[in-house]
């Protein structure tokens, strides 16, 4: 869930390495920002920790397991479904996958209201075929990733049900009626206990999702409820998300994809109390399961990373500019436009000066779009000819490149579809995921009526098997560049980056080897590049770019990626 926001030259590597110790302590981090000017040059070493060792190579995908594939005709995706559609993976070059939950839930935000954090609903299937997926998915060189929603839970917990009933149980955040003010007003984002537990809880976001108690980071005698980040039901709350994390670790997934993960301790200004509670955590996941990962949903790499997680997203919120490094390639007058009025400058200063903070600590990572962002590339205004460059900057740029389902293919975020389970907005880009020309797209066998969501109702939608059989789609087109990406590592995260020209065109080298170009505008550009390598580059991918001496002429929607040798 992405939804609050909050406050907040010459050829060289140079990278600011922040200590493990510092890390793992969630000490806020403080270091020299570089340059984001064309010219700067960024490194990183290689990643030898054992967790992030392999992240920071990795190819993720976000499955969202009611729209992926259907077997049990019921028209909700389930766990067989995906064990059914591994190959397809597989093929595509993903080697991690990051699965939506797929727990106990009453469904007031699709899943993200948890019932029992340690099972399956049945119509996902069972912890049987948990342990299918993740045992195919190994033999295919493939990483499993859950969520772990640790900030709240579903009032329907058995945790929550019994604190009604307890006056002295502080799993969540509770305001007794002595604590309230006298008009019977309740403060901000508390809810009217429905008893017999008398008072108000605090909420989340959803009124079912009362929060999980970690403490406040401070005192507020105005505020007499709060409990210390050391208090016994905070500490209580640190062990069963320890208890939990365990369960589903020991039926080898590979670790976590940490929802809301900046909002657990309240009122913590700087999340120096967070930074430590996820630094913990951080400390216990290396001592238990050394190779697992936990990355965040924060939005703020330089704080998130630096706190004890292996990586961070991009989001539409939170973090510099509330969201702007990726508002400003995707979404608000952005860069990826026909248009032409973007700049990728707000991303690349942003994501300069993270990566300074973070040195080898861990990664940053981007996605286009997620369950939470309503929209895709195929948003409506882009055309299928502004993809490519799309593509081109995702799979060449030093962040961990996250792909959600259907993007592959070109799927479309969907007007006008009506909500379902709490969605709120959010259905556009739920849509069941298109595998063929068959009845519902290839995703169930159900009555379209009973489909999780309606599919794209387009009869030109794209699908998986009208573009494997063809080389020039758009998903030979991003396999292409996952080979690319696997092969050079050059073009991942450790590779160097220094950027020539952060308007249009985008121009980087990546590694000291290869000249990235991505012109997102209708109109045809040019840049000089100083490097006596270009005009004998060899094209290894691209369309409508020409090299006119140390310059290069790029076409309106054109990209390259060229080897200097």
């Amino acid at each position: 869930m992405s939804r609050g926001s909050l406050p907040r030259g010459s050829l060289s590597r140079r990278s600011l390495l922040i200590g493990a110790g510092a890390a793992l302590a969630g000490a806020a981090a403080a270091a020299g920002t570089a340059s984001a000017s064309p010219g700067h040059t960024i490194g990183g070493a290689g990643r030898d920790t054992p967790g992030s060792s392999w992240l920071g190579n990795a190819i993720l995908y976000e499955l969202y397991p009611q729209s992926f594939a259907d077997t049990s005709g019921d028209g909700i995706g389930d766990l067989a479904g995906v064990l059914d559609r591994l190959d397809h993976l597989h093929w595509l070059g993903v080697d991690t996958v990051w699965m939506n939950p797929i727990f106990p839930s009453p469904f007031t935000d699709a899943g993200y209201d948890i019932a029992d954090y340690t099972g399956v609903h049945p119509r996902y299937g069972t912890e049987d075929d948990v342990v299918a997926v993740v045992a195919a998915a190994r033999r295919r060189g493939i990483r499993i990733l859950f969520d772990l929603v640790a900030g709240h839970s579903s009032d329907q917990h058995p945790w929550f049900l019994r604190s009604l009933g307890d006056e002295t149980d502080h799993r969540y955040i509770w305001a007794s009626p002595d604590q309230l003010p006298e008009d019977g007003s309740l403060p901000e984002s508390f809810v009217a206990s429905p008893g017999p537990r008398p008072g108000a809880f605090y909420m989340n976001y959803y009124e079912t999702q009362p929060a999980i108690n970690y403490g406040y980071a401070r005192s507020n005698p105005d505020e007499p409820w709060r409990q210390p980040v050391d208090a016994e039901g905070p500490r209580r709350n640190r062990a069963a998300m320890r208890q939990i994390m365990a369960h589903w670790l020991e039926m080898g997934i590979s670790g976590f994809r940490c929802d809301m993960a900046a909002t657990l301790v309240k009122d913590d200004p700087g999340w120096v109390e967070t930074g430590k509670l996820w630094g913990e955590f951080r400390a216990w996941l290396e001592a238990r399961y050394p190779g697992a990962v936990m990355v965040s949903e924060w939005g703020d790499p330089a704080t998130s990373v630096t706190a004890g997680f292996h990586g961070d997203f991009y989001l539409p919120v939170n973090g510099p500019g509330d969201g702007a490094p990726w508002r400003s390639l995707w979404r608000d007058e952005p860069f990826f436009s026909a248009e032409g009025k973007g700049t990728a400058k707000t991303f690349v200063d942003a994501w300069v000066e993270a990566a300074d903070t973070i040195g080898d600590a861990g990664y940053t990572m981007m996605p286009i779009a997620n369950h939470d962002s309503a929209t895709r590339l195929n948003d409506g205004v882009r055309t299928p000819e502004e993809f490519p460059a799309a593509w081109t900057f995702l799979l060449t740029w030093p962040c961990v490149p996250t792909l959600y389902y259907g993007e592959e293919i070109g799927m479309r975020a969907v007007p006008g579809l009506p909500d379902v389970e709490g969605s709120d907005g959010r259905q556009n880009n739920r849509t069941p995921m298109q595998w063929d020309d068959g009845p519902n797209a290839g995703f169930s066998d159900a009555p379209a009526d009973k489909l999780y969501l309606p599919i794209d109702p387009d009869p030109q939608r794209p699908t998986v098997a009208a573009q494997r059989r063809d080389p020039g789609s758009l998903l030979h087109f991003v396999r292409r560049l996952i080979r690319l990406r696997t092969r050079y590592p050059e073009l991942g995260t450790a590779g160097d980056v220094r950027v020539f020209h952060d308007g249009y065109p985008l121009t980087y080298l990546r590694g000291d080897r290869f000249l990235v170009t991505v012109n997102p505008s209708r109109e045809a550009v040019t840049v000089d590049v100083p490097d006596d390598r270009v005009p004998h580059a060899r094209r290894v991918e691209g369309r409508g770019v020409r090299v006119d001496g140390r310059g290069l002429v790029v076409r309106g929607f054109g990209y390259a990626i060229l080897d200097l040798g």
